[in-house]
C-alpha cells in the first residue's frame, strides 16, 4: 500500500482554504462568530506552509475552533500557484 498517498495533502489556494475554514467553523454552533485570517508562511520541517490566525473567538469556542483548524491544516497544502 502506498502510505505517501494516504499522508499527502490536497493542494489548495488561499481563497479555497479560507472558504473551507469558514464553512467548517460555521457548522459548529460555538464557532459561528469566529473571525480569522489565513496567512501564507514559509514551509516548515513538518511541511506546513499556511496558518490560521484566530482574531475573535469567544472563550467557550477556543478548543473547538483550534481543533477544526488543525484538522483542515492536516488536510490541505497551499498550492504553488498561490
Amino acid at each position: 500500500m502506498d502510505f505517501d498517498f494516504l499522508n499527502s495533502k490536497t493542494a489548495a489556494s488561499l481563497d479555497e482554504i479560507r472558504v473551507r475554514v469558514a464553512h467548517a467553523l460555521a457548522r459548529h454552533p460555538l464557532c459561528r462568530n469566529v473571525r480569522f485570517d489565513i496567512v501564507s508562511v514559509p514551509r516548515t520541517r513538518r511541511g506546513g506552509n499556511w496558518t490560521v490566525t484566530l482574531q475573535s473567538v469567544e472563550p467557550r469556542a477556543v478548543w473547538e475552533a483550534s481543533e477544526i483548524v488543525a484538522d483542515i491544516q492536516d488536510a490541505y497544502d497551499l498550492s504553488a500557484a498561490a
